[in-house]
């Protein structure tokens, strides 16, 4: 099918009045280029509005350098500007592990490194309140959520405020957005002023006082006295961490700045009409034309995979996901995955192979718990470290049906798993659970692995596996077993790629040495997936790094802060 401009949403003014509009409701702008594919939050974002009524326009990585005529030349929104940074963290997008810069943009068209500024979120909105002073602006995606309250920043290496204090925004939406910010849109098209908006589930914003409704929330210590004392800090992140674990928490206050940081409590998604509903929505899952025949990296991976989950109740510590969508698990239909699948059969090119049928954990898709009681009054991280909750059904089931209508589907020849599957969900050291994980596990290789499966070990040593709340490495031998047994029976060639990562807290030289000789002994020299930690934002791994303890208990650990230490650290993969 041909498309036409009018297929996308517009970004520039010329496309907007061949529209007819005015000026639209909503403006977005973002630190990505624009793809409209449920995978890019800006499309989403815009898509939903979109559906409900409201004119959008997208404007992609402005130029914030020059006279700032990007965020000029569609004029004020009748409603408000939204901002996100883009899919990525825009300092974990712009820096490696070791803060040297990095030389492309997998979110940019042509790959090109220096299409966004640092601190992509703070930067855009201060351009906006400063250019549209009384126009409200409201920030999300991934750098604002996990930005929302003190952080520590590995780039500046100290502890920043929440974002709201540096971006100057009216509001912050955290978590998956899309739910939330058509609330907002809906109250404003109401004529509220933007100040009602306040007691929106899921939002943040800045308060001269604490008014009387919010009184019950969780006082946290104050971003000043955080960086006086890490230890209070550290208490922080327990209580933030905590609350975020439970279905039903408490939203915090946080003073910083001679204000208060109100945090209301996350509105969970209430089933599959709620986790369908983006995904159902006209996306062209094309580049915007702008780009012409410029290649988008992050485009092209997951041209033609299909989202089939949110959430993961892994509880890994260096892991952003729960932090940001939840770790309650909410699953799409399988009516709703089919007729996307549907779509993208018909895209012209298509071949006939999924790249990815996954989620965050892939084979977390149906788990939830036996008694939901149970879960409703439940704290845990994870509920699968350090061992398995009772309450957790890890029946593979409806994961196998959905695969399986999948591979009947006309047009299909193979539906790859490239998102990481919890192996830890099927087997312990001493083999599989049942016979359905077994089953699970054959049918994953047999049909749905396309020569290679990723899994993520992530270390060989005790202490540094603990640190980092993930099971013992004897279970990875228990899994590459399996795996070579299945190999062996059925003719196949596949190949097992483990992901290790050098530098997490806990981990010594000598945890690095272990690590490779262990590999050696394996005849797994050299590993493919390999990454040097890097401290992100709300997550347990960086409090570790920035405090020298462990926040729960106050245990001292050892931490790599030295480039060259690290560097040495990840040497190790490649002895």
């Amino acid at each position: 099918m041909e498309r036409k401009l009018s297929d996308w949403l517009p970004t520039s003014r010329k496309e907007t009045e061949a529209r007819g509009w005015d000026a639209p409701d909503v403006i977005l702008f973002s630190g990505d280029a624009y793809v409209d594919h449920p995978s890019f939050g800006a499309a989403v974002i815009g898509r939903v509005l979109e559906a409900d009524g409201f004119c959008v326009a997208i404007v992609p990585q402005p130029n914030w350098r020059d006279d700032l005529r990007d965020f000029k030349k569609l004029g004020a929104p009748r409603l408000f500007f939204a901002v996100s940074g883009g899919s990525m963290d825009s300092m974990v997008n712009h820096y490696t592990a070791n803060k040297r810069i990095r030389s492309d943009d997998a979110y940019t068209a042509g790959n090109v490194a220096g299409f966004r500024p640092d601190y992509a979120v703070s930067v855009y909105s201060r351009i906006l309140k400063s250019l549209y002073p009384d126009v409200p602006v409201v920030i999300g995606g991934i750098e604002a959520s996990l930005r929302r309250l003190t952080h520590y920043d590995y780039w500046q290496d100290k502890l920043l405020p929440g974002i709201l204090v540096e971006s100057k925004a009216d509001l912050l939406v955290y978590g998956m957005g899309e739910h939330i910010i058509r609330q907002i849109a809906r109250r404003r098209l109401q004529k509220e002023n933007f100040a009602a908006l306040r007691n929106i589930p899921q939002t943040a914003y800045l308060s001269d006082n604490i008014p009387k409704s919010y009184e019950n929330y969780i006082r946290l210590h104050s971003y000043e006295c955080c960086t006086e004392d890490n230890r209070k800090f550290a208490e922080n992140f327990r209580q933030i961490e905590t609350e975020s674990n439970k279905r039903h928490a408490s939203g915090f206050i946080e003073p910083v700045a001679g204000k208060y940081l109100i945090v209301h409590p996350p509105e969970y998604l209430t089933g599959e009409a709620d986790a369908d509903m983006p995904f159902d929505l006209p996306y062209t899952r094309l580049p915007h034309p702008r780009y012409g025949n410029k290649h988008i990296a992050a485009f092209e991976m997951i041209k033609y995979s299909v989202n089939i989950h949110r959430g993961c109740f892994g509880g890994c510590s260096f892991c952003t996901i729960s932090a940001h969508q939840g770790k309650f698990v909410v699953c799409r239909s399988t009516a709703s995955i089919v007729k996307e699948i549907e779509r993208i059969i018909q895209i012209p090119g298509f071949k006939g192979y999924l790249s990815d049928l996954g989620g965050p954990s892939a084979n977390m898709y149906g788990m939830k718990g036996k008694n939901r009681t149970q879960c409703d009054n439940c704290s845990r991280f994870s509920c699968i470290y350090p061992r398995i909750c009772p309450n957790l059904d890890t029946g593979h089931e409806p994961l196998l049906a959905l695969y399986r209508t999948v591979r009947k589907m006309k047009g299909i020849k193979k539906a790859c798993i490239g998102s990481g599957i919890r192996y830890d969900l099927l087997m312990n050291a001493n083999g599989f659970y049942t016979p359905s994980h077994a089953e699970y596990f054959r049918e994953l290789l047999l049909y749905h692995v396309s020569g290679r499966l990723k899994v993520a070990p992530e270390h060989t040593a005790g202490k540094v596996l603990k640190a980092m709340r993930k099971p013992p490495f004897e279970l990875f031998v228990a899994l590459k077993a399996a795996f070579d047994d299945i190999n062996h029976r059925e003719h196949l060639q596949q190949q097992l790629i483990p992901y290790f990562m050098s530098s997490h807290p806990a981990c010594e030289e000598a945890d690095m040495r272990q690590l490779a000789s262990t590999l050696r002994s394996m005849c797994m020299t050299s590993p493919e997936q390999v990454q040097d930690f890097t401290p992100t934002p709300m997550t347990l791994s960086s409090v570790m790094y920035y405090c020298g303890f462990d926040p729960y208990g106050g245990k001292k650990m050892y931490v790599t802060r030295q480039k060259e230490a690290k560097r040495e650290q990840k040497k190790y993969f490649f002895r």
